[in-house]
């Protein structure tokens, strides 16, 4: 760790900065996990001193300053789906349109919180859905990995083949309004943003 302000360390995501201690604490740009500071974006080191703390931040060079931490919900657009895992794109960091999205990675275990074995992606998800989801710790440092495992994640919005933007009906299903035609996904059960206060605005905005 650089031992001054002036001194500068470049960084990657998911980079192990120093021990979280009575000196170090995190601040924008990193997170904490398992008793390191830990970098949540490419950028810059800056330590930052308060009396005997030293507060570790990282300041991403192109003045994005806002980026997906633990526990954030975030919008995110699916890409590809397979049978282990559904790959997306982070669009906004709770009600933040971000200008860089993120990659994010959605694994089968983490889509419910009951009756995992029981889960099948294609019956959850389709590319081109946007769905909310929470940032889960980094273990990757190359992509985020998220969770839909409560009622208040999963998708928000889906297209059905005639393009036509679908109603939720259950918790597992969708409907055209034109053709009538049912699809299964994961639905998110969108509620107002006073009652969750850490949940997003609602997509549909």
């Amino acid at each position: 760790m650089p031992e001054s302000d002036s001194s500068e360390m470049i960084c990657i995501p998911g980079q192990r900065l120093c021990l979280a201690d009575k000196e170090h604490i995190p601040g924008c740009g990193t997170y904490e996990r398992h008793g390191y500071i830990y970098s949540s974006l490419a950028g810059i080191v800056n330590v930052t001193k308060n009396d005997k703390k030293r507060t570790i931040e990282v300041h991403c060079c192109n003045d994005q300053s806002i980026v997906p931490v633990p526990g954030d919900i975030v919008t995110a657009k699916v890409t590809i789906v397979n049978q282990r895992f559904l790959k997306c794109v982070i669009k906004c960091i709770r009600d933040t349109v971000l200008s860089r999205p993120y990659r994010a990675i959605l694994r089968k275990e983490d889509v419910r919180a009951t009756e995992k074995d029981k889960v099948e992606m294609y019956k959850s998800f389709r590319p081109g859905d946007i769905i909310l989801a929470r940032v889960l710790p980094m273990t990757d440092a190359h992509c985020y990995q998220i969770s839909t495992a409560e009622n208040e994640l999963g998708v928000a919005i889906a297209h059905s083949e005639a393009g036509i933007p679908m109603i939720p009906i259950s918790w597992t299903e969708m409907q055209c309004p034109k053709t009538y035609v049912k699809e299964l996904r994961k639905v998110a059960k969108i509620i107002p943003e006073n009652s969750l206060s850490d949940n997003t605005k609602s997509v549909r905005g």
